[in-house]
């Protein structure tokens, strides 16, 4: 149990000492984050901010994962996930921000990236670490066989959740503090099903987050960036998939779905009606420019990830009790 603290202590503290190292290497190569014209005004003085700092996340995180649980083979495979999109998306910044390419990554390219890391994992979970093909479901604690399909399951889940985080990356501290909360969610449902080291692995993730928050926070001096988004919704995917709890951190996650379904509904209304539902999307941007601070919509949205992250242990625990 007290590894658990100790791994969010060390990667805390490790993401506290790179900033200071890192942001001036990041302005130095004018690794600066480029600003949406159509974006809410207040922002464009964000414009040149250094990003790309997810690297701060990635390295503390791996750091103390390997030092508190380094020989679990579970913790190799979920850190091979969350690297993996981790370059994937420090690909898509570089080209984006120091190639001056503003589309990064082709489409094809980050999904080709995807693809093959999904089925490492799936291969691995199912095959190597016996995981199964089986989804369970909340509540009644039940299992689906799924067959085949868990296969595409995985690929969705992976895919759904790091371009869900991804899109909550939009407001200064915003996708940090949610990823915080829902790691520290995480660590409880990991250590609950008997993981560990996927327990070590999550508080490491919240602690690095947390550390990462200290120059991320309003007004930020740094930005994650792909690198960190990608990553931190890989590393939660993994560690669902690995927990047998992918329908779990839909609830847990609850902000990111919000966040990705915001987008899905405005292009889907705007293609289907000409018209909008939201002032702008991501859902984060609408209450902006309804008039509310940047800070508070960051804070109202840490609340409602506090929620989500309660609720799904609380239907966690109800499911692993026998169900209703």
């Amino acid at each position: 149990m007290q590894e658990l603290f100790y791994a969010a202590a060390l990667s805390c503290t490790v993401a506290l000492v790179l900033g200071p190292l890192i942001l001036p290497v990041l302005s130095k190569l004018k690794f600066g984050q480029s600003i949406r014209e159509e974006g809410p005004q207040g922002h464009y003085a964000k414009a040149g901010t250094p990003t790309m700092g997810g690297v701060i996340i990635l390295t503390a995180l791996t750091a103390a994962s390997l030092f508190f649980a380094g020989g679990s083979r579970e913790l190799w495979l979920v850190l091979f996930v969350t690297v993996g999109h981790g370059v994937i998306g420090f690909l898509d910044d570089y080209i984006k921000v120091a190639l001056k390419r503003s589309l990064g990554l082709k489409a094809r390219q980050k999904l080709a990236g995807q693809v093959l890391i999904a089925a490492v994992l799936a291969y691995v979970a199912t095959v190597f670490f016996g995981r199964g093909t089986d989804l369970w479901i909340p509540f009644v604690g039940a299992q689906v066989e799924l067959g085949f399909f868990y296969y595409i399951l995985i690929f969705l889940v992976l895919v759904g959740t790091t371009n869900a985080v991804n899109l909550t990356d939009g407001l200064d501290g915003l996708a940090a503090g949610t990823g915080t909360i829902a790691s520290l969610a995480y660590a409880c449902i990991a250590f609950f099903f008997g993981h560990a080291e996927l327990a070590v692995f999550c508080m490491a993730l919240a602690g690095a987050c947390l550390g990462f928050l200290r120059y991320n926070a309003h007004p930020a001096r740094v930005f994650m960036g792909d690198t960190g988004s990608l990553a931190i919704g890989g590393a939660l995917a993994a560690v669902a998939v690995m927990t047998k709890t992918e329908l779990l951190l839909v609830v847990v996650g609850g902000v990111f779905v919000v966040e990705a379904l915001s987008v899905i509904i405005q292009v889907i209304s705007f293609k289907s009606t000409g018209k909008r539902v939201f002032r702008m999307s991501p859902i984060h941007h609408h209450f902006e420019l309804s008039g509310w601070a940047e800070t508070k919509v960051v804070k109202v949205f840490w609340l409602a990830g506090a929620i989500c992250a309660l609720l799904g242990l609380s239907m966690m625990i109800i499911s692993r009790s026998g169900g209703i």
